[in-house]
């Protein structure tokens, strides 16, 4: 083993992420408890990647698979060059369905090529792994809440990415709508206008103020904290399911929004009793994830390889 890499595999949990949450667009977002497990270790020579449960058979199962690319990057940043990588991946964050499986998956990339470099901490400090996640991910809102755990507000200055995670209060129950159909997230940000009316900026900036006192401290004002005008009714017609269900959540006075770039609906209170989302959806009670994502050291253990949903309930 080359002297500049740690001895074994190291294994990262990384949550999935709900961004936006109304006007907060590339701001704000939430981790849910919802996991990929990830584990990888310095292999002699050629990169493998194995996968079970979400995206299984589909994922590409070498160097162009995203952990990997991750990996490649943060190695290239460490100035390490491995000669090979075993990768295992055991995900259950669904694919390309607006809750962060591509930021769980270059956080982990990230984090386990830091960990398995032997002077990484050091090399690269946390926030040098929130920027960097960032940049491979196009844009902090996501990554942010994976890394951190909790509720976040993130934004970008000239030296990169920051962001800050702040507890949610009691009261606030996410529940997640997932549909069968994907999206993606390069078609939904196509489908946003370039400039929009100076109203509607002004209506975004006052909402999602509230949105961070709704969450943190009244979630009595989540309703009217997640009116948006940024994006989500520009999105609509690619996506006509997704609108209709949050427009039926809000018309019951739920503070339901798309999550991400969809095409999954978020509730951030509860659906009344007996709502019925219809048979095209996967309903699932998710907790809040507070610890963000953990490293450690060996490989993945039994729990960690059942490709069952970790944290969720129907």
């Amino acid at each position: 083993m080359p002297t500049n890499f740690a001895t074994g595999p190291v294994r990262v949990r990384v949550p999935a992420t709900s961004a936006n949450l109304g006007p907060g667009f590339d701001a704000l977002g939430l981790a849910l408890g919802l996991y990929d497990d990830v584990a990888a270790e310095v292999a002699p020579e050629g990169v493998r990647v194995t996968v079970t449960g979400q995206g299984a058979g589909e994922l590409p199962d070498d160097d162009r698979h995203l952990v990997v690319r991750a990996m490649t990057a943060t190695f290239a940043r460490l100035g390490v060059d491995p000669p090979g990588l075993d990768v295992e991946c055991v995900n259950r964050i669904p694919q390309a369905r607006g809750l962060g499986s591509s930021s769980a998956a270059i956080v982990a990339g990230v984090l386990l090529a830091r960990a398995l470099v032997s002077d990484g901490e050091r090399r690269l400090d946390d926030a040098g792994v929130l920027g960097l996640a960032a940049e491979l991910e196009g844009h902090p809102d996501n990554v942010a809440p994976c890394l951190l755990g909790g509720f976040t507000v993130a934004w970008t200055e000239p030296t990169g990415a920051r962001a800050i995670s702040r507890p949610v209060a009691e009261g606030v129950h996410p529940t997640v709508f997932v549909p069968g159909e994907r999206g993606l997230t390069a078609a939904a940000r196509a489908a946003l206008p370039a400039t929009v009316p100076h109203g509607d900026a002004a209506l975004a900036a006052g909402r999602a103020a509230l949105l961070v006192h709704a969450l943190t401290s009244d979630p009595a004002l989540l309703l009217p904290a997640t009116v948006d005008r940024l994006h989500q009714d520009y999105r609509a017609p690619g996506m006509p399911a997704t609108a209709a269900l949050v427009s039926a959540l809000r018309a019951a006075d739920v503070a339901a929004v798309v999550s991400g770039a969809g095409p999954t609906v978020l509730a951030l209170t509860d659906p009344p009793v007996g709502f019925d989302a219809g048979t095209d959806w996967q309903v699932w009670r998710l907790p809040i994830d507070v610890s963000g994502a953990r490293v450690a050291r060996g490989r993945l253990g039994h729990a960690e390889r059942d490709p069952v949903a970790a944290g969720r309930k129907s």
